[in-house]
């Protein structure tokens, strides 16, 4: 069973973890200068962060997602858990508390751009760099209303 709940105090080891091997896992068009550029900055905030965690039936954090002001900043989940539900979980939670969610996806992460659009969220833009100004192209994304939260099509 997994529950989602805010981050706390202490976490912050777990949460890098997490980060960490998701990007090994999906993230491979990054350079090794960049990725640990990256390593460094995410280092820097992530563990203070107010995260929305997703934690087993031991309260074991399982993935992460970040929003600022309806915009999910972060979504990572554990490889080992990965095509489970844990992220759409998430994403449906942010869903709820910000149905008009945007969020931007790196065009080379394919996997990532087929999950946001299962989960209704449609481009309403691109940008050849990322937030860094690195040459890492984002989609940017805004959930669709007229979609359930459920992640499936209103019939």
């Amino acid at each position: 069973m997994i529950t989602i709940r805010r981050s706390r105090p202490g976490e912050g080891a777990r949460i890098i973890e997490i980060w960490r091997s998701a990007v090994d896992a999906t993230h491979d068009f990054l350079t090794p200068e960049d990725r640990l550029a990256l390593d460094e900055m995410v280092c820097g905030f992530l563990p203070q962060a107010p995260l929305w965690l997703a934690v087993d039936a031991n309260d074991y954090p399982l993935a992460f997602m970040l929003i600022d002001d309806g915009h999910m900043e972060a979504l990572f989940v554990d490889p080992a858990h990965r095509g489970t539900g844990i992220g759409a979980a998430l994403v449906r939670h942010g869903l709820t508390l910000h149905p008009k969610m945007t969020t931007d996806v790196n065009e080379q992460n394919d996997q990532a751009v087929r999950f946001y659009e299962r989960m209704g969220f449609r481009q309403t833009g691109r940008s050849a760099v990322d937030g860094q100004g690195r040459p890492y192209p984002l989609i940017h994304l805004e959930h669709q209303v007229d979609w359930p939260v459920s992640g499936q099509p209103a019939s």
